[in-house]
């Protein structure tokens, strides 16, 4: 990757003129004992809270994949230095608060939301002017979502039309705290507040309307600086300093669904997912196909760095449709697009409700995946927030948009260990931005999948 990082950020953006797609031959039964790559989240944080950390951070466990590749070429771009990656080691060396240099152009985030809500949070009280751009999936996201709660803090920030990407961010500000309400649960807009907030005069505060991931309070609390936290109310106060710190990154629980979700329906399953992160705002994948009736064994519970990390064992079960209860559903936001192939495998009515937030993700994902499903014969019914999928009806063989986005691509290809006929999934080059190696590990666990294309 080194030469690649080098070369700067043609290692990021050449990746949207890749076609790769997927084909899968139908059936399987899934076993083998893996470790998916590290937690997407917890990476690209690690690298923001060690390059403002006083001193030399080292993380093992780093996800390099094409997102948070990003954001550590986007902090070289800014004067730190960064050893690695090599095997998921990372050395950063930190230059403290206020040691960023002006980027000498705009900083690309490929298909990173996280990157590019973060970013604007941290940039936000930089004595410099900078530019966040991405590729034509992340420029269609909305950051209204954060660029409002900044300027009322005192930022100044441009966007395009509709409060979109790119994001020009004026240095030079003077931030204030505030205490700030989130219209819709999100833990992006939060860490974004609160890493803009260690710069601000004052407390900043933000109360989150549902659980949403904790990462950046924790890390935060890794890296020496306090995060007070009282119910739904997470805040800091500016003014303080970071110290550099180990970071140990688990495997990342949205990667593992996918195998969570292919050894439930495949028949005679046995599978292990070693060191898997098991934070509690990220455990709902679990807790949904538990309560479908998945047989999941967690084991070896412990925790590193702050953070739970269990081991997994999964065989196959006989799933039941449910009624997905609501206060999950941000604890397994990213695990949907997976979650509805079991549904659509389940014997039964699986209901969704309250996850309007899926339509605004790299893609549509509640439509996108509808219309996934109709191309492999599967009915289901859609509504403003969320899905109605009745189970048992059988997957057919066919052709599959993933509209470039990651999640998608490898729910499909889950899929096809319950079909009757080979599925072929379109734009899957993404899939490196959150899981490098997918296609190996499917194979080795008994996927039926070949590329064709450049797949990394």
């Amino acid at each position: 990757h080194f030469s690649k990082m080098l070369s700067g950020q043609a290692y990021v953006t050449n990746n949207s003129d890749k076609q790769v797609t997927f084909h899968l031959q139908p059936g399987g039964t899934v076993r083998g004992d893996i470790r998916v790559p590290g937690d997407k989240s917890m990476s690209h944080r690690s690298i923001m809270l060690g390059a403002l950390a006083e001193g030399i951070t080292e993380v093992k466990g780093f996800l390099e994949g094409e997102d948070s590749l990003a954001t550590l070429q986007a902090f070289r771009d800014m004067g730190v230095t960064i050893e690695g990656p090599e095997n998921g080691f990372v050395r950063i060396h930190g230059v403290g608060m206020h040691g960023l240099q002006a980027p000498r152009g705009p900083l690309y985030l490929g298909n990173s939301g996280t990157a590019m809500r973060l970013f604007t949070g941290l940039l936000a009280a930089q004595p410099f002017d900078s530019e966040l751009t991405g590729d034509t999936s992340l420029s269609k996201r909305p950051m209204g979502r954060v660029a409002d709660p900044l300027r009322a803090m005192g930022a100044v920030i441009d966007t395009a039309e509709g409060g979109r990407p790119p994001l020009k961010i004026r240095g030079g500000q003077k931030l204030a705290g505030i205490h700030y309400d989130m219209p819709v649960a999100s833990a992006q807009v939060k860490s974004c507040l609160l890493l803009a907030g260690l710069y601000a005069d004052g407390v900043t505060s933000v109360t989150e309307p549902a659980p949403t991931r904790d990462h950046t309070e924790r890390m935060l609390e890794g890296f020496g600086y306090h995060v007070h936290r009282d119910g739904a109310t997470a805040s800091v106060t500016g003014g303080g300093k970071l110290t550099a710190a180990a970071i140990d990154v688990p495997a990342d629980i949205s990667s593992a669904a996918f195998f969570l979700v292919a050894a439930s329906i495949a028949k005679d399953s046995d599978l292990a997912l070693r060191h898997v992160g098991m934070n509690p705002t990220r455990v709902g994948v679990i807790n949904i196909l538990r309560q479908m009736g998945a047989n999941i064994e967690v084991l070896e519970e412990r925790v590193i760095g702050g953070e739970p990390v269990a081991d997994l064992r999964v065989r196959s079960a006989n799933l039941k449709g449910i009624d997905i209860p609501v206060d999950q559903v941000p604890l397994a936001i990213d695990e949907f697009p997976v979650l509805f192939i079991a549904a659509a495998c389940a014997e039964g009515r699986t209901v969704l409700r309250g996850a309007e937030e899926l339509r605004v993700k790299e893609s549509d994902r509640i439509q996108v995946m509808a219309d996934g499903l109709a191309a492999l014969g599967v009915e289901t019914t859609v509504t403003p927030d969320g899905i109605v999928i009745d189970g048992g009806q059988t997957i057919q063989g066919g052709t599959v948009e993933s509209h470039e986005d990651h999640r998608i691509s490898m729910s499909f290809a889950v899929a096809s260990l319950r079909a009757a006929g080979p599925i072929k999934i379109n734009d899957c080059a993404n899939v490196a931005t959150s899981f490098p190696g997918f296609v190996d590990l499917a194979l080795e666990t008994g996927i039926r999948i070949s590329t064709e294309g450049s797949e990394s």
